[in-house]
């Protein structure tokens, strides 16, 4: 059976203090017409009067968890419109309150919409093939097994992550990566799911189970998003006691100076907390909103807030201001071993590694028609190397330092700027090393330079390469603060004792995890599938851009001043109107009625950081000049 949930519900019953006022102002006319006058001001006192004592018990609920909600305002109103014979007054309160929480949950279900719209795509069937034959079952998503054989019909999402088996085909990857334009593939290109496919059915070879495929780890960021609250909307309800204060002096001088207790009434109408309750949870959902289609997943509107504050931009190297994508430039063997030996054992030793470097050692094996062994036990030190059994060898692949414990003599390679070394051990000798390069991404330089132009002070490069290649990236992206060798444990000292703060590190990769988790705001560059650095870190970046980074620090800058805009908006209005309720100017009628107005005002400008101020999201080209790095393994 389907559970309805509230926001499929009718109108009527989703909202049923706004549906209830509605009933009894039309029974208040209905009497008045035909004769029974008399009876109004009771039926829209005695209403006024219940509602204000359920939000009564409800802000002494509040009170009792230590929170003092700027709904007294509106109890204290209803409660002197009827006190002084303003009942249209109350019943016009009563249905701007209810109305105003009716116009938030409008208003967040709007700012919500493309955040949602990944739930809501989620695959649930697969249709699986039987090899050999033309038999198609339709099973459930969560029962996709690796190795099988998938159907996605023309303008069907992906289910699983796979690997293209069709010659060639055309998917959808807006939703993932924020690319407006079809992504083409051929045979054993990846396929991701969440995707859309083209116009022609296409077959995949299911590389992941569903609980582990990309379009689930981006639904489970999704869902974390949706349910935190930011310190602003928090921060929004401290203005609860300054606002009742100086509301409530206003309207006793008013009253104490005229003599006339309406003239309090008339104050407090124009008092209702709306402005404030509404406009930082709308414009904190519109902020998240507008990052998700920028290609970036924010874990709630927190993030987006110190995002706004953030002083220290922290990189790391390679995957983060490189490609991470090395491709072995050389082969530097001693004797008496060769070249297609050393990298045989080499990329065998690597082939189970989840390190970008092993997977570079690995193509540059296959490229060369290399057979890899069977390997018979693998360890791998986090940031430093692995040490395996192939065949009848031990092999050992790692930086300098790691090589240099498991073998004597081992002689440090040459590289040039722009070049990284990976060091051999085979049976304890020292094999020689692999020399490769990385390309600097392209946008790098000016990523850091528009993150100064937003005033971030330091910019910082940690990473556990040798100090050469370190200073060598820094030098062409425009770091100065550089930190080289580091493992992950001397990554989050390093972040620890940096003095500008809030600081925000960008990372990718496992290595990267802990720092991301003890830094104030944690990016990962998400692109190439979740890890447990999207999982440590406060948001994802789903497409492999590194100037989104600006668009997210943008977005946070933009999302607070639109919120605290909105709050000091309403917050203006009211004193305003309050005053000049206070002079006998607002009748409270009337009053009640502006102040519907001013919380509509609010909402609409809150309503403005859901609005894109960029250009759409585009991919980084696949093929850039090779600046190179240099290094040991990160």
């Amino acid at each position: 059976m389907s559970t309805i949930t509230p926001r499929q519900r009718p109108l009527v019953l989703r909202y049923p203090v706004v549906s209830a006022t509605i009933v009894v102002g039309i029974a208040g006319l209905l009497f008045w017409m035909i004769g029974f006058g008399q009876a109004v001001p009771w039926l829209f006192s005695v209403f006024a009067l219940l509602v204000a004592a359920v939000e009564a018990w409800q802000m002494v609920q509040q009170l009792r968890m230590g929170i003092f909600g700027i709904d007294v305002l509106a109890v204290i109103a209803i409660v002197a419109t009827v006190a002084v014979g303003e009942y249209i007054a109350s019943l016009i309160i009563v249905l701007m309150v209810a109305g105003g929480k009716a116009l938030e949950d409008f208003a967040q279900g709007r700012a919500q919409r493309e955040l949602s719209a990944l739930l809501s795509r989620e695959p649930q069937i697969a249709h699986r093939q039987t090899p050999g034959s033309d038999r198609i079952d339709d099973i459930a998503a969560s029962a996709v097994a690796i190795g099988d054989l998938i159907l996605v019909r023309s303008g069907e999402v992906v289910p699983v992550d796979g690997e293209l088996v069709s010659a060639s085909g055309a998917f959808d990857e807006s939703s993932l990566t924020g690319e407006s334009l079809p992504v083409t593939r051929i045979t054993g290109d990846p396929v991701l799911s969440g995707s859309v496919n083209g116009n022609s059915a296409a077959t995949i070879a299911a590389t992941s189970l569903a609980a582990d495929s990309q379009f689930q780890s981006i639904i489970a960021l999704v869902k974390e998003a949706s349910v935190n609250r930011a310190p602003v909307v928090r921060l929004a309800d401290r203005y609860a006691i300054p606002f009742t204060v100086v509301s409530l002096i206003i309207g006793i001088t008013a009253w104490v100076v005229s003599g006339d207790p309406v003239r309090f009434a008339e104050v407090l109408v124009l008092a209702t907390p709306c402005p404030l309750v509404l406009a930082a949870p709308v414009a904190f959902m519109g902020g998240m909103s507008r990052a998700a289609r920028n290609g970036i997943i924010v874990k709630g509107g927190g993030v987006l807030e110190r995002l706004a504050r953030t002083r220290t931009v922290v990189f790391d190297k390679t995957g983060t201001l490189t490609h991470g994508k090395p491709a072995i430039a050389r082969i530097d063997v001693r004797t008496p071993f060769t070249e297609a030996e050393a990298l045989t054992l080499a990329a065998s030793a690597e082939q189970f590694s989840s390190h970008v470097l092993a997977s570079s050692i690995v193509d540059a094996a296959k490229e060369r028609g290399l057979i890899l062994r069977d390997v018979t036990s693998s360890t791998e030190s986090a940031a430093q190397g692995v040490s395996a059994v192939v065949g009848t060898n031990t092999v050992d692949v790692g930086t300098l330092a790691f090589i240099e414990a498991a073998s004597p003599g081992v002689k440090q390679a040459t590289i040039v700027g722009g070049e990284l070394a990976i060091y051999l051990a085979i049976d304890g000798s020292f094999a020689g090393s692999i020399i490769a390069t990385d390309p600097v991404r392209e946008s790098a330089r000016d990523t850091i330079n528009r993150l100064r132009q937003l005033g971030v002070t330091d910019v910082v490069m940690l990473t556990g390469d040798a100090q050469a290649t370190a200073d060598y990236v820094a030098g062409e992206v425009g770091i100065t603060q550089v930190l080289a060798n580091c493992l992950p444990a001397d990554k989050v000292r390093a972040v620890k004792a940096l003095p500008q703060r809030p600081v925000l590190m960008v990372g990718d990769g496992v290595n990267d995890s802990p720092v991301l988790a003890s830094a104030d705001i944690g990016i990962a560059m998400g692109a190439r599938g979740a890890t447990a650095a999207s999982e440590s870190a406060d948001a994802v970046i789903l497409v492999d851009d590194i100037a989104v980074v600006v668009r997210a620090v943008q977005i946070g800058r933009d999302t607070v001043r639109i919120a605290l805009q909105s709050i000091w908006l309403g917050i203006s209005l009211s004193v305003v109107l309050m005053i000049i309720a206070s002079f006998g100017f607002i009748p409270a009628t009337v009053g009640a009625g502006i102040q519907e107005v001013v919380d509509l005002a609010t909402i609409l400008n809150a309503l403005r950081a859901i609005r894109p101020k960029e250009q759409s999201v585009t991919r980084q080209p696949s093929h850039v000049p090779a600046v190179g790095v240099a290094a040991t393994t990160e």
